[in-house]
């Protein structure tokens, strides 16, 4: 694989073209697979970018592995994962989704392997070159064919996303803006930008990250303990003054018989 690479023009492992890899058999296969690495190298890597980067990217999986998760649908979500093209070279985005596939963990996407290439991408940009998610990537992406990519430049707060028009088309359009979200036909989802997270609704329901479903759940438990105890406090004043009642009766009784 690497000699191949080579030839190719770049010392990095490629998959074989989609040609090539019909040519091979079973156990071939399995082999190529096997011999490309489930990781990136310093060199092909955009260097680390801190919190905002790596929140941005985790926050929105949180969001959509739980979300699908409660679909009950096979989508599959991964981060920084090599994504291994036929016969290009390889690419690892900060958050990738394949819809209607295993979700067994990965250390690396082979396109020929799966049958399947990715469906939607997004990156997350904080500093340095922004060139590379803003035009090159755009370029690249569009021309293997990924249906949606979305860039979250978290540097200038700003959403862009785009689309490929038809199946066949190599080239992206911008997807608009409506009422400040962007529509995403792969996920079913909109998303927005809002006091400096990225959203995600579904329709009118905005969609949660797990820590916030968690303290939602918190405020409901306690809201309901405190109505609980409201509630036995005033079954507890209703029976003490039932009780006063009572007396004050037995006591105007024993009045009036007196």
């Amino acid at each position: 694989m690497a000699q191949r690479a080579q030839e190719r023009g770049d010392a990095f492992p490629r998959a074989p073209t989609q040609q090539e890899w019909e040519r091979m058999s079973v156990e071939e296969r399995e082999q190529v697979v096997e011999s490309l690495p489930g990781e990136v190298t310093w060199d092909e890597m955009a260097m680390p970018e801190g919190d905002l980067h790596s929140q941005g990217k985790m926050e929105t999986l949180d969001v959509l592995r739980g979300y699908f998760s409660r679909q009950r649908r096979q989508v599959y979500l991964g981060t920084e994962l090599p994504v291994y093209y036929p016969g290009e070279r390889r690419f690892a985005p900060d958050l990738v989704v394949v819809r209607d596939v295993p979700t067994h963990p990965r250390n690396k996407w082979v396109v020929s392997q799966e049958g399947k290439g990715l469906e939607w991408v997004m990156e997350v940009h904080v500093g340095g070159d922004r060139k590379k998610d803003a035009e090159y990537n755009v370029e690249r992406y569009a021309r293997l064919g990924i249906p949606e990519y979305f860039i979250y430049d978290r540097a200038r707060e700003r959403l862009e996303a785009y689309r490929l028009p038809t199946p066949d088309a190599r080239r992206y359009e911008r997807i608009p803006q409506e009422a400040g979200r962007y529509r995403s036909e792969v996920l079913g989802l909109e998303l927005e930008l809002a006091q400096g997270k990225l959203r995600l609704w579904a329709g009118n329901a905005l969609l949660l990250q797990s820590h916030e479903l968690l303290e939602q759940v918190q405020r409901l438990r306690e809201e309901a303990e405190r109505r609980t105890d409201e509630e036995a406090r005033r079954r507890e004043e209703a029976e003490r003054h039932l009780a006063e009642l009572r007396a004050e009766v037995e006591r105007l009784r024993a009045e009036r018989s007196g």
